[in-house]
């Protein structure tokens, strides 16, 4: 799987829903699943991810992820992403809009923007608590809030 967004989604997905106590054990059931990465990569990705391992009762060890990489509520919205605490705040500079988020939430809020909003998102560039989002050309700032179901009241 070439595509890093979808291989960390698949690796998180994986953790979330499987015991998995080794690198060995993961590249497997990513193979099973049509995902060939080298070990490199894997480490890479777990590295990326904030996985730790943790022991169990039973003297064995478990793959997690961190707290905040927790599925995100299903509706997708900014809105109940808001209500959950993921976005902190957006403004604007020009047409572009920067999105502060809890630390680790920014990917993800930036992946389902990007793919949630291909008519008036040219793309979004994330790091661990801002994203980037850069409008289409015509594309304006209310356009981008009513996209993100924000409602902002105007400053003072």
């Amino acid at each position: 799987m070439k595509n890093k967004r979808n291989r960390l989604q698949v690796i998180s997905e994986i953790l979330r829903s499987t015991l998995v106590g080794s690198q060995e054990e993961l590249l497997r059931i990513l193979s099973e699943r049509q995902c060939e990465v080298t070990q490199a990569t894997l480490s890479r990705d777990l590295k990326l991810l904030k996985v730790a391992k943790t022991p169990l009762s039973n003297g064995a060890y478990k793959y997690i992820l961190p707290a905040y990489n927790k599925p995100l509520p299903s509706t997708g919205t900014v809105n109940t992403l808001i209500s959950h605490g993921a976005v902190l705040s957006m403004e604007f500079s020009g047409q572009l809009g920067v999105v502060k988020t809890k630390p680790g939430y920014a990917s993800a809020i930036a992946w389902d923007i990007d793919n949630k909003a291909t008519d008036h998102v040219l793309g979004t560039i994330a790091g661990d608590d801002t994203i980037l989002v850069i409008p289409r050309e015509g594309v304006t700032r209310d356009d981008i809030l009513e996209m993100m179901n924000i409602t902002f009241s105007e400053k003072d």
